[in-house]
């Protein structure tokens, strides 16, 4: 039983390592001991007591390894600080998960660059290891390879990262492609209300997808000879769904039309992803994709996922709430360019300069520079639409920026059963905001904001929004457990500290 223990800490252990993307020398250094020692550990064959746990939750900072010692991560803020300076957007953290469900594809060995280090692909990664794929952090673990095995084990898929994902429903394209039955735990992620997969199997029954759900599980049962005999309209224009019946045509054997597609910037990336791998896509960027299907996809590919428009606008929002001036590189130009112009027509004081390509070759980026400016409120209401209107995950942002502007906003998220509810927390820090029906929030501003001590809201964007009125906010505030922030954003706190902020993080003793 003990023996069973310490294997367990040790594997916990190695994936925590590994997603720091330390060598086991590495982690040595930092104990002050031998690769040996932590070989040994690793593998568990060697006593490890409570201390060196703790230890090792330090060095690598990782609320995994530390066994609830250390307690959920904090932040304290103190407020009223003007940024300056340049930051840099990491690359999207939407179109990294894609690409990690799609690498499932391909035989051969995928590198992804730049990949987001965040705790939704780190969820992911703990997945993939489990049913067997080899993935390591190479290039001073900037960079991500992935090389799949010859059979995957679905037995012995680890459950509880799965549920912690709502990503892992885009294993169900891949998965159809590799074995006649199998099962994945039900998807989780953000507390963003009910959200059902029946859009998903719309589209993939007609590759023979068939699902029954239960017990916390999909038992998934494919008839391989089965494949769409005409167009697949989506009957919501979601970006997962998109990504599921791109993922399920890849590798069907044939020409596949998908209608009614989302164009949003990580279905592009992963159509450009797929073009690597020797897919063709014909209708990038349109609402109808034509894949024209490869039954067996063994190749070596590199590819780079471009900037997250949604870390930019973030970036963007920071610097209106705060009132600074603020240069944001690698802005991806083309998925914030409705954000921008309803911003122009606040009054937002800005300027950008020429367009550059990403490094996927494909992405159109700009530097943008933003200065502090005296808002007005906008005369229609901010809404969300599908790209290329202004992005569903953007619209939260605005709830922030409308509280600094002067008169009344009118926010409609009518996506999500939850989330404009979680925008009245901005009540706390002194926000003036009125919630009319679980859609529509009222937002009237300027705002005099003031520091708190609060949860984090259970769902990513609004908790962002929070964490930015407490930037803004005169005094010290404390948000608790960011687990949620952690998972969409990669070292949120220490870039924001780069360029003025000063935010703290800490544990419960």
């Amino acid at each position: 039983m003990a023996d069973d223990y310490l294997v367990r800490i040790g594997k916990l252990i190695r994936d925590a390592r590994q997603h720091r993307g330390w060598t086991q020398s590495q982690l040595a250094d930092a104990l002050g001991t031998s690769q040996s020692a932590v070989n040994r550990i690793e593998r568990g064959n060697q006593n490890i007591s409570l201390e060196m746990i703790a230890r090792i939750g330090e060095a690598l900072d990782s609320e995994i390894v530390s066994l609830g010692y250390a307690g959920p991560m904090h932040l304290r803020v103190v407020g009223r600080r003007r940024l300056s300076g340049s930051i840099d957007v990491k690359t999207s953290k939407n179109a990294c998960v894609a690409l990690l469900c799609g690498s499932l594809l391909n035989k051969g060995r995928t590198v992804l660059r730049r990949v987001a280090r965040i705790e939704e692909v780190y969820r992911l990664l703990e997945v993939l290891h489990s049913i067997g794929v080899r993935t390591r952090w190479i290039n001073e673990g900037t960079d991500l390879e992935i090389v799949p095995p010859a059979r995957l084990d679905m037995d012995a898929i680890d459950a509880e990262a799965a549920r912690r994902t709502r990503s892992i429903i885009m294993f169900l394209g891949p998965l159809l492609h590799r074995m006649d039955r199998f099962r994945l735990p039900y998807a989780g992620g953000c507390d963003l209300g009910t959200r059902t997969i029946e859009p998903h199997m719309i589209a993939l029954r007609r590759f023979g997808l068939d699902i029954t759900a239960t017990e916390g599980q999909y038992h998934a049962v494919v008839e391989s000879s089965a494949g769409p005999d005409r167009p697949i309209v989506l009957t919501e224009r979601g970006d997962t769904v998109t990504e599921n019946a791109l993922l399920a045509a890849a590798r069907h054997d044939g020409v596949t039309v998908i209608r009614n597609a989302s164009s949003n910037y990580m279905v592009q990336d992963l159509c450009f992803f797929l073009e690597a791998l020797g897919v063709r896509v014909d209708g990038i960027g349109t609402t109808t994709l034509t894949v024209h299907g490869v039954p067996e996809i063994d190749v070596d590919v590199d590819y780079s996922p471009s900037e997250d428009p949604v870390e930019a606008m973030s970036l963007i929002a920071a610097a209106v709430v705060t009132e600074s001036q603020l240069t944001i590189r690698r802005v991806p130009i083309e998925f914030l360019e409705i954000e921008l112009a309803v911003l122009e027509e606040m009054g937002l004081d800005h300027d950008r300069t020429p367009e550059y390509t990403a490094d996927n070759g494909r992405t159109r980026l700009v530097d943008l520079t933003v200065r502090p400016s005296k808002l007005e409120a906008p005369i229609d209401k901010i809404h969300p639409m599908p790209f290329p209107g202004l992005n569903i995950d953007n619209v939260p942002f605005f709830a922030a920026i409308a509280a600094v502007a002067q008169g009344q906003t009118l926010i409609h998220d009518w996506v999500y059963d939850n989330r404009a509810i979680y925008l009245t927390d901005l009540n706390r820090l002194g926000g003036r905001l009125q919630l009319l029906d679980p859609h529509r929030v009222l937002v009237e501003g300027p705002t005099r904001w003031r520091a708190a001590e609060m949860m984090c809201p259970p769902a990513l964007r609004p908790a962002v929004v929070v964490l930015l009125a407490m930037m803004a906010a005169e005094g010290t505030s404390v948000l608790r457990n960011v687990y949620v922030i952690n998972r969409g954003y990669e070292d949120l706190a220490e870039r924001l500290n780069s360029v003025g902020a000063q935010i703290e993080i800490f544990r419960d003793i």
